[in-house]
């Protein structure tokens, strides 16, 4: 459940460009203040897709037009040594997820010229960075298509589409959406659990892999036809957020390894598995064995082994995530990084096939590590926060890379020394997609502090001091909780909870990362487990004594706390224990833990952190539970809820803000009919922002 944050027209002379390498920077006194407005002219670049030669690097990069209220993506391509970035098309479509063929002579792509999106497909002249001739659609399933990957041969394509798992063919799927469509009747009928996720009902259909010829004709009037890899009753692959494919081919095409959930009752299941089945059709081969989830497989280039993120613990969806390693002759497994203490995020094996380099937060920063097969520990090539890690040619190690004060931008570095080096690679700046826009603007940096919190363990936090700060004057503070709770703050970007924003209109901003945080090791992690308002609020009332004292620029009279998710949770715990805050802000809380269970999706989640159902384990769920304590409520505050949040549903704002209201103590609720758990649309985004400052503001002004 994780309460923890997508008409073809040739690129011409027209084309835009983005930033060369940056401008020289203004001075402090010149720049000026971060605003909404501004950031949502920021490019919201996507992972890079290098091209084989070690010439090109693909990616998209997702423009907002506020007005419209709209987020489209579009394709983009840079030199992969680094300079101005082009538009791939001038085309008002939206296209994601552009991919090489294997020789670098095409590219296959989302398109979204269609409803449902389609693959579409171009030739690409390595010579000049830009397509070949016209691009052509190369699917026309009804169900849809996304995700596509090239086998390794050139001879396949395989994607993802959602279809009707009883249905034998295509016209079944578009015979059954049109029934849907036109019917009268709206009821719908639930025969088990999972029927709604994350923010839309499930239909019961299954996403399946599916592959296509990638030599066939591939003229629209001839699309060739997709054959299902993975029929039955089971997604394949399983619902993400985000992240690694979760699907593979092996470096010969004849085989494809993809992650799936076939426990019966998936709504309390985290055991996704790793499955191999061959390209040509055949039955499932499951080859992992932990009853934790298996996730996001992926072959060395030799083909020798297969490599994947694995959990020990069935249940719990925020255990440490280790490497393993099959070894596919031998049919032998084994824990790669089994001695190192930190969760793996994105990985890419080595070009040479003997070491894996990956991410894993560690303190606030997501550094890339590197792990030769032979080794018992990771090596840390560089810091920072970086994400989405894949090899181009020559030894390039291409990457996503954030931080406090900038979105995601395309990186690189060059691994060919690092096996025998003892210093950190040296990172090189690849595209500077808005570099021109920051020049402008005065962001403040992360600063780190550490204090003693629940059982005298050492905690993390973080400050963010506001755009021209002033030593001698004090400023009112926002005191940020992040969700999860396994979540964490870190020296990343956010869109939705943005530090330098809340920063922007004059506040300090802090915050901690308490018992349940990512980047400290699995025990401090586990600390929430069954102790959602014990050792996390202990850290971040006892994080907050620090700041106050520590800091002489916060005015402890004008304090404001917020959080979303697990920190709407907090929030809600917060109003019958503590009466410091002159404010709340309580976005998509849990605030009645029995009927929060009811009325969730992933039961897993709920039955992992409250150790069981409510009828095995009340007297915890009640202990931990907000509305026990509403006789204490006092300080004012502002809740939030997304009528399409389906994991913690929208009856739990409704119930607190009724509550507030009973108890009269000022509040004000902002409800959003067209929002799941987090708000996403532009306009709406501004709305949160204006609504959740105005109502700090008005608080926490100088009396």
């Amino acid at each position: 459940m994780n309460l923890k944050i997508f008409t073809i027209v040739l690129f011409g002379a027209a084309t835009a460009l983005a930033q060369s390498p940056p401008p020289l920077e203004g001075t402090r006194e010149t720049k000026r203040v971060f605003t909404f407005e501004d950031m949502m002219k920021l490019k919201r670049v996507a992972e890079p897709v290098p091209a084989p030669d070690g010439k090109w690097v693909l990616f998209t990069a997702q423009d907002v037009d506020l007005a419209a209220n709209t987020r489209k993506s579009h394709l983009w391509v840079v030199p992969a040594e680094g300079g101005p970035a082009r538009r791939l098309n001038q085309a008002n479509n939206e296209e994601e997820r552009p991919r090489f063929s294997p020789d670098g002579k095409r590219i296959v792509f989302t398109s979204k010229a269609t409803d449902p999106a389609q693959l579409w497909a171009c030739d690409f002249d390595s010579i000049n960075g830009a397509l070949s001739g016209s691009p052509h659609q190369i699917t026309n399933i009804s169900t849809g298509a996304d995700g596509a990957i090239w086998s390794p041969d050139g001879k396949n394509i395989v994607f993802v589409s959602a279809v009707y798992s009883d249905c034998k063919d295509d016209a079944c799927n578009k015979q059954r959406d049109e029934e849907l469509a036109r019917s009268k009747v709206k009821a719908k009928v639930f025969p088990r659990l999972l029927y709604r996720h994350w923010n839309a009902f499930t239909e019961f259909k299954r996403s399946h892999l599916f592959v296509i010829d990638a030599g066939s004709d591939t003229a629209q009037a001839n699309v060739p036809v997709a054959r299902d890899l993975t029929p039955g009753d089971h997604d394949v692959p399983p619902f993400t957020l985000g992240g690694q494919d979760m699907y593979a081919i092996s470096p010969d095409g004849q085989e494809v390894a993809y992650t799936s959930n076939i426990d019966e009752v998936e709504a309390i299941s985290t055991n996704n598995e790793i499955f191999t089945v061959p390209m040509a059709g055949g039955s499932p081969k499951r080859i992992s064995t932990s009853p934790g989830s298996d996730s996001a497989p992926l072959y060395s280039r030799d083909g020798t082994y297969l490599a994947w993120r694995s959990m020990a613990r069935g249940g719990y969806e925020s255990d440490r995530s280790v490497l393993v390693l099959y070894q596919r002759s031998a049919g032998q497994l084994r824990d790669l990084t089994r001695g190192f203490d930190r969760s793996i995020e994105s990985f890419a094996w080595a070009p040479d096939s003997s070491a894996i380099f990956f991410t894993a937060a560690d303190h606030g920063e997501a550094p890339i590590w590197f792990m030769p097969l032979e080794a018992n520990q990771p090596i840390e090539v560089t810091r920072g926060h970086a994400d989405d890690l894949t090899f181009g040619a020559k030894n390039q190690l291409y990457f996503s890379r954030v931080s406090i004060t900038a979105p995601s931008e395309i990186a690189r570095i060059d691994v060919s020394g690092v096996r025998n080096s003892a210093s950190k690679a040296e990172t090189a700046a690849v595209t500077y997609m808005n570099e021109a826009l920051l020049s402008q603007i005065e962001m403040t940096p992360l600063e780190s502090f550490v204090f003693k919190g629940a059982d005298n363990a050492e905690v993390q936090g973080f400050l963010v001091r506001p755009p021209h700060f002033d030593k001698t004057h004090k400023y009112p503070l926002k005191f940020l909780i992040h969700g999860g709770p396994e979540g964490g703050w870190s020296d990343s970007w956010t869109y939705r909870w943005n530090a330098e924003l809340f920063a922007a209109s004059g506040y300090v901003v802090v915050m901690i990362n308490p018992h349940g945080s990512i980047g400290y090791g699995q025990k401090f992690t586990d600390g929430v487990n069954g102790d959602w308002g014990g050792k996390p609020y202990v850290d971040l009332m006892k994080g907050l004594d620090f700041v106050e004292k520590t800091f002489p620029l916060i005015d402890k009279n004008r304090e404001a706390a917020m959080g979303g998710s697990y920190g709407g949770y907090m929030v809600n715990w917060m109003l019958g224990h503590t009466t410091r805050f002159e404010c709340l802000v309580s976005h998509d809380g849990l605030y009645n833990a029995e009927a929060g269970y009811g009325t969730t999706e992933e039961l897993w989640f709920n039955e992992w952190e409250f150790k069981g159902p409510p009828w095995d384990n009340r007297e915890l769920y009640r202990k931990w539970s907000p509305h026990e304590y509403a006789r204490n409520f006092k300080t004012p505050t502002l809740v939030i809820h997304g009528q399409l949040d389906y994991r913690l549903d929208v009856s739990q704002g409704f119930d607190l803000f009724t509550t507030l209201q009973r108890l009269k103590v000022p509040s004000k609720m902002l409800y959003f009919p067209d929002e799941g758990h987090w708000v996403l649309k532009p306009q709406n985004s501004r709305l949160w922002y204006q609504t959740v400052d105005g109502w700090v503001d008005q608080w926490t002004a100088a009396k």
